[in-house]
C-alpha cells in the first residue's frame, strides 16, 4: 500500500441504512465536495460507486488524483443483527460443545427476568464438533492433539455443508499451539470454507466470549471478502489506483487485506467515523467535553468524550451478542428518520426500532411508504424544506399528513400535530435514556457537556435533546449529515494486540515481557499497513480488576503504579476502592497507531450578515410561528441567526427553535446556544 502526496485527493464514503455519503477533500487546500445518494442494499457497491462519480464532477476532478479511498461499512453489523451471515461450525475440546448453550447469566438492560428468553444461538449443538486436546489455564499441555479427531470434524464439517468453521479450545489464549495445527489441518481438509481461529481474532480470557468472537468474524468473512474484493475491481475499472482503507470499530482504519482477515472488527464501522468526525470538529471549535448523537435513518449512536480521547472498551455487543473486540464505548438504540411509529395493542404510542429504512422508506420520500415514520412527523410539523438533496428529492408532505392521521392521530384520538409531537416526543425521550446511559450513569453531568447531533437526522433534534437533558450548547458540524464520511478522513491506522495473563501471577518483569511479544505482532503490523517509522505510535493498557469481580477497567500501564491507577478509574466509576493488594491485571493490551496525515480545516470567509431567503410556517408545542429559512452554504464566518428559524443545507437540515441562537464559527460549525 501507498500513500503518497502526489495525488492530493482523499474519497471518503459512508455507506448507511437509507443513503449513502461522499466526501472528497483536497488534502492541500483543505477544500472539501459532498454528495449523497440513496444506498442499494441489493449492492452496497453500486452507491459508493455512484457517489464517488457524484463527488468528483461537483469538484471537477479525475479520479486518477485520488490517493486515498477510506470507507465505512455496515456489511459486517447488518449480517450479525439480522443473522443472514454464513452458516458456520464451531470446533471446540472435547467436553466442551454446549458452552454457548450455556452462555452467561445475565439478561438484557430492559428485559423482564421471567419473560426473557435466550435468543437462539449463532451456532446450534448440532454444528459444534470436538477435537481430542487439553490445555490448562498456565499452558501446561494436559493432552496432546488428537489430529484423528480433527479430520472427523472436518468431515462432520463437510456433512453439514457449511461455509465458514470457528476455532475456539480451551485455554488458547495461553498455548496456541493446538488451536493454530486445527486451523491449518482444517483450511487442508475444507478447500474454498472459511476458516477463523479464535487466538487470531481475540486471544484472552473466557470462552464463551471468544467463541462468539471467532463464531460471528467467520460468519461474516465470506461476504465481507467477496464485498471487498469487489469494491476493489470496481476502483480500479474507474480508473481510481489508490488503496482502500476500511473504518474500524475501534475509530481507525486499517488496509483492505487486515480486514479481510477480521472483518468482525468492522462490527461499528460507520458510527465510530462519525465520533472520529465530531472529535475533529470540536477540537477545531475549542469544546473540550461532548456528547455525540448520531442520527441516521434507523439507529442513533450515542457516545462521550472527554479531552480529545475516544474511550475503548472490550464489552460491547452487536446485537444479541457480546463482542469484547476493542470499540468505541457507545451506546446504540433502534431510533431514527426512517424509524415507525404505530400503536400498540395496549394503546400507547411506540416509535421504533422497525425502520421504514431506504425502500419504501417514510411516506413523504413517495416511494410507496405506507407507515408512519419520524420524518414524516417532521415534515407533518414542518421542520422541513420541501425538498432534500440540494432539489433532487422532492418531499409529499399530503402522504406524511395521511399517514400520521391515520396510523397515529385517529388511533389516539389526537390532531394531527399533536400526534406528530407525540411521535417526536416518543423518539426523543428514547434518546435522552442513551445518552443518560453514556454521561449520568457512568458519573458524568451532562450539563458540563457540549451535545454535538450529527447525521441526516442529527440536527433536527439537537435542541430538544440538549433542553430534555438540561444542555445549554449544541454545537452542529458543517457538514452534519456527512460526518461520518468526514470522520475518516481524520482518523488514523489503528490496531490493537491483546494477552491475557494468569490473575495474580504476573509481575511487572512477566507483563513487560509480555508487551515486547505484542509490539513485536504491531512491528509485523506496521510493516503491512507500510506505516513510515516516524508516524509509528504505541501505547499500553492493562485491563485490571478487584479478585472475584467479572469484569475489568483499563488503566494506561507505567510500571507498578497502575494499581493507584485502577483504583482512581473504580472509584470515579463506582464510588469506591480497595486496598491495593486486592488489584489483578486480566489482560495487557497494546494500542498501535499509524498516524496518517491530517485533513486541512478551510476557513470560512467573514459573514455579511445573515439573510433568510423565505420563511416557513412552523408548528411548535409553544405555538404556530414564521420560521426564518437559510441557506448555510451563504453563511460566513460570525453570522448569528435566532430562532425560530430553519438551515438548509445538501446533507441534513437544522432546526433551531424559539429561544435558541446560532453563531456560525470560524471553521464552518455553528454553535447555538439556549438563552
Amino acid at each position: 500500500m501507498s500513500l503518497t502526496e502526489t495525488r492530493p485527493l482523499s474519497v471518503a464514503v459512508d455507506i448507511g441504512g437509507t443513503f449513502t455519503d461522499i466526501t472528497l477533500q483536497d488534502g492541500a487546500t483543505g477544500r472539501a465536495w459532498t454528495a449523497k445518494t440513496p444506498s442499494t442494499p441489493h449492492d452496497p457497491s453500486e452507491a459508493f460507486l455512484t457517489g464517488v462519480r457524484l463527488a468528483l464532477e461537483n469538484a471537477g476532478e479525475s479520479a486518477a488524483r485520488i490517493g486515498r479511498v477510506l470507507h465505512g461499512t455496515t456489511i459486517a453489523t447488518n449480517l450479525i443483527l439480522e443473522n443472514k451471515g454464513a452458516t458456520t461450525a464451531l470446533v471446540t475440546t472435547k467436553g466442551f460443545r454446549h458452552v454457548l448453550e450455556i452462555g452467561r447469566q445475565d439478561i438484557p438492560r430492559r428485559a423482564n427476568l421471567h419473560a426473557w428468553v435466550k435468543p437462539r444461538r449463532p451456532v446450534p449443538p448440532s454444528r459444534v464438533f470436538e477435537v481430542t486436546e487439553r490445555v490448562a489455564a498456565d499452558g501446561t499441555v494436559l493432552l496432546t492433539l488428537d489430529e484423528a479427531s480433527v479430520q472427523r470434524a472436518a468431515e462432520a464439517c463437510r456433512q453439514a455443508g457449511v461455509a465458514a468453521v470457528a476455532i475456539c479450545l480451551l485455554h488458547a489464549f495461553t498455548a496456541p499451539a493446538h488451536e493454530r495445527r486445527v486451523a491449518e489441518l482444517l483450511r487442508a481438509a475444507l478447500p474454498g470454507v472459511a476458516v477463523t481461529a479464535s487466538v487470531d481474532v481475540l486471544p484472552v480470557v473466557r470462552e464463551y466470549e471468544r467463541s462468539l468472537a471467532a463464531i460471528l468474524n467467520a460468519q461474516v468473512m465470506p461476504a465481507v471478502s467477496t464485498y471487498v474484493r469487489r469494491l476493489e475491481e470496481r476502483l480500479a475499472e474507474d480508473a481510481i489506483e489508490a488503496p482502500l482503507l476500511l473504518m474500524k470499530s475501534n475509530g481507525g482504519v486499517a488496509g483492505a487485506a487486515s480486514i479481510r482477515r477480521a472483518p468482525a472488527v468492522t462490527a461499528l464501522s460507520g458510527p465510530a467515523a462519525g465520533v472520529v468526525g465530531a472529535r475533529a470538529m470540536a477540537e477545531a471549535a475549542g469544546v473540550p467535553r461532548i456528547l455525540t448523537v448520531d442520527i441516521g435513518g434507523t439507529s442513533a449512536d450515542i457516545c462521550l468524550m472527554q479531552g480529545g480521547a475516544i474511550n475503548l472498551t472490550q464489552r460491547g455487543s452487536v446485537g444479541d451478542w457480546p463482542l469484547p473486540l476493542p470499540m468505541l464505548d457507545m451506546v446504540t438504540i433502534g431510533a431514527g428518520g426512517g424509524s415507525i411509529a404505530r400503536v400498540t395493542a395496549e394503546g400507547a404510542l411506540a416509535v421504533g426500532p422497525e425502520s421504514a429504512g431506504a425502500n419504501p422508506g417514510p411516506a413523504c420520500y413517495g416511494r410507496g411508504g405506507q407507515r408512519a415514520t419520524v420524518t414524516d412527523a417532521h415534515v407533518v410539523l414542518g421542520h422541513l424544506p420541501t425538498a432534500l438533496l440540494g432539489g433532487r428529492m422532492h418531499l409529499d408532505a399530503a402522504a406524511a399528513e395521511a399517514v400520521v392521521r391515520r396510523e397515529v392521530a385517529e388511533p389516539l384520538n389526537l390532531s394531527l400535530h399533536e400526534a406528530a409531537r407525540g411521535i417526536l416526543a416518543v423518539v426523543d425521550s428514547n434518546m435522552v435514556g442513551a445518552l443518560r446511559v453514556v454521561s449520568v450513569e457512568r458519573g458524568h453531568d451532562p450539563r458540563d457537556f457540549t451535545l454535538v447531533p450529527f447525521g441526516g437526522a442529527g440536527p433536527l433534534h439537537g435542541c430538544a435533546l440538549a433542553a430534555m437533558i438540561g444542555i445549554d450548547q449544541v454545537l452542529v458540524p458543517p457538514s452534519p449529515g456527512v460526518l461520518c464520511a468526514q470522520g475518516l478522513l481524520s482518523a488514523d491506522l489503528r490496531a490493537e494486540f491483546s494477552r491475557s495473563v494468569l490473575p495474580g501471577r504476573a509481575d511487572v518483569a512477566a507483563i513487560e515481557a509480555g508487551f515486547e511479544a505484542l509490539l513485536a505482532e504491531a512491528e509485523a503490523w506496521f510493516l503491512e499497513e507500510a506505516v513510515p517509522p516516524a508516524a509509528r505510535r504505541t501505547a499500553r493498557v492493562v485491563l485490571m480488576r478487584y479478585a472475584g469481580q467479572g469484569g475489568e477497567l483499563p488503566v494506561p500501564w507505567h510500571g507498578a503504579d497502575a494499581a493507584a491507577d485502577f483504583a482512581a478509574a473504580h472509584r470515579a466509576l463506582y464510588g469506591f476502592d480497595l486496598p491495593k493488594g486486592q488489584a489483578e491485571i486480566v489482560t495487557l493490551r497494546l494500542e498501535a497507531v499509524g498516524a496518517l496525515p491530517p485533513p486541512h480545516l478551510a476557513t470560512l470567509p467573514p459573514g455579511r450578515g445573515a439573510q433568510p431567503h423565505a420563511t416557513q410556517t412552523v408548528h411548535f408545542e409553544s405555538g404556530t410561528a414564521q420560521a426564518a429559512l437559510y441557506d448555510r452554504a451563504v453563511l460566513g464566518q460570525g453570522d448569528t441567526l435566532h430562532g425560530p428559524a430553519i438551515v438548509t443545507q445538501l446533507d441534513a437540515t437544522t432546526l433551531i427553535p424559539p429561544g435558541w441562537t446560532a453563531e456560525v464559527l470560524a471553521h464552518g460549525a455553528m454553535l447555538l446556544r439556549r438563552s
